[in-house]
């Protein structure tokens, strides 16, 4: 029991006093670690020489730092238990932070005070901006028959693609669109151009500013890409036009809703004439996304019209009598040969649709499709069918009197004196014969015709290709 108790008493903790008296040793202990400059590393210090009269090392050591600097010449340095002191003159903000910089960074210089004057003198603040004008322009005069060897072959090589771009007989036998040869004959420019540029600086050994160059310009390609996409898709659009050739110069199309003549085909938009008479341009990109109907590509067309007959009346005779009227015509076609269907049966009357098919080149669809209804109408009449018409209910309620205001006044009795107002003229004859001829019109045809030999705007439409 006894040596139980003594190792208990072993284990037992210190005294609070005991635990006080250590906690002070180590405190005085570590004082003087904490207590050393954070700023000891010797990387940024220019050592002196150990010795007694370290102020007089550090005044010597500044004093043969500053004779190299010929700015420095005028500046003096007193040095008191490390601390520096610099007089004199400078010209500048600039040269005086300098000083000051190299003062700071000697081995045991406490601090530096600054009593130096700037002068702002202009010649002081010229001279070094002319020294370094002057030595520029002494490196580029050594380096002048490089730069000279550098311009020559980027002449070279630029005139080279220039003269190879700009021979049009070979881009045209490569490709047979004069728009894609003068593609590629630009394209050759600009990549020659290119060329002499890497190369030129490539003999000046500037291949830093040769890849700055490159990152610049593809940076710059992305930017004008994207602000001008739409007159890039409207440039890639005129190429694939001029490829696949869509339309040729005077066909009658309609592109979306817009119908005319097609005049011309540009690197930009499609010129056409309305059937107005007017110029309309289009936007290749519009042009490329259409739908395009185009007239003059199948000379044959078909024109449908309908006409009614009386509900009484047998339709199938009523088809009869006006396909054989239309047979009669001229310009109806008998291959397909004409067509009669029954449209729809009224209430009081049968509608019945005629077809029949023209020769668009000889043959105008407006006055071919006008003058056949005339035909079939009046041919329907003859053999006694009745056309329906409006029927109209009037109620009386009483008698009513006609203004005298609007009584049809009688017709004046005609005198034998003027014989020429009885019998038509020449003109009106001639009048009489052009509404029933259907001959196609040529007049905008004409039109286009003098627009495109008169003009000297590009067209990149060529007749000897097919059209898709």
């Amino acid at each position: 029991m006894i040596r139980t108790g003594r190792s208990l008493a072993r284990l037992h903790p210190l005294p609070h006093w005991r635990t006080l008296l250590l906690a002070l040793c180590l405190s005085l202990t570590a004082a003087p670690l904490s207590a050393a400059p954070e700023n000891s590393e010797p990387g940024g210090m220019i050592p002196v020489e150990s010795g007694d009269d370290v102020d007089r090392q550090i005044e010597q050591r500044i004093e043969e730092i500053f004779s190299q600097i010929s700015r420095f010449d005028a500046l003096q340095a007193t040095v008191h238990g490390g601390v520096v002191t610099l007089t004199g003159e400078v010209a500048n903000e600039a040269q005086a932070q300098h000083a000051l910089g190299l003062a700071s960074r000697l081995e045991g210089v406490t601090t530096v005070e600054d009593g130096i004057t700037r002068t702002l003198d202009l010649r002081d603040n010229l001279n070094p901006l002319v020294d370094s004008l002057r030595d520029t322009l002494r490196g580029w005069l050594r380096a002048l028959p490089l730069l000279l060897v550098a311009l020559t072959v980027f002449a070279l090589v630029a005139y080279g693609g220039h003269r190879l771009a700009g021979n049009s007989r070979l881009w045209s036998r490569l490709t047979p669109n004069p728009f894609l040869a003068d593609l590629a004959g630009q394209a050759v420019r600009v990549a020659a151009i290119a060329c002499g540029l890497l190369l030129a600086l490539n003999v000046l050994g500037a291949t830093a500013l040769m890849g700055t160059i490159l990152g610049g310009a593809g940076v710059l390609g992305l930017a004008i890409s994207f602000a001008v996409k739409d007159s890039m898709e409207n440039y890639i659009s005129s190429i694939m036009l001029s490829v696949r050739q869509p339309f040729r110069a005077q066909d009658h199309v309609v592109i979306n809703e817009y119908e005319g003549i097609v005049i011309r085909l540009t690197s930009r938009s499609t010129v056409l004439m309305t059937l107005d008479g007017n110029h309309l341009r289009i936007p290749n990109a519009t042009v490329f996304k259409a739908i395009i109907l185009n007239y003059t590509r199948n000379p044959q067309r078909r024109f449908d019209f309908t006409l009614g007959v009386d509900a009484q009346d047998d339709p199938a005779d009523a088809i009869r009598v006006g396909l054989a009227a239309l047979c009669e015509l001229d310009w109806i076609l008998d291959e397909p040969q004409p067509v009669g269907i029954i449209d729809s049966v009224g209430d009081s009357n049968i509608l019945i649709s005629f077809l029949a098919w023209i020769d668009q080149r000889s043959t105008d669809y407006g006055k071919a499709r006008s003058l056949s209804i005339r035909a079939a109408k009046n041919a329907l009449e003859t053999r006694g069918f009745t056309l329906p018409e409006p029927i109209y209910r009037v109620r009386l309620d009483q008698a009513a009197t006609v203004p005298a205001a609007l009584e049809t006044p009688a017709a004046p009795p005609r005198t034998g004196g003027d014989e020429s107002a009885a019998t038509p003229d020449a003109a009106a004859d001639r009048r009489a014969t052009d509404a029933l001829s259907v001959l196609p019109e040529t007049h905008l045809t004409e039109k286009v015709r003098l627009e495109r030999t008169g003009s000297t705007e590009e067209d990149l439409l060529d007749g000897s290709r097919p059209v898709e």
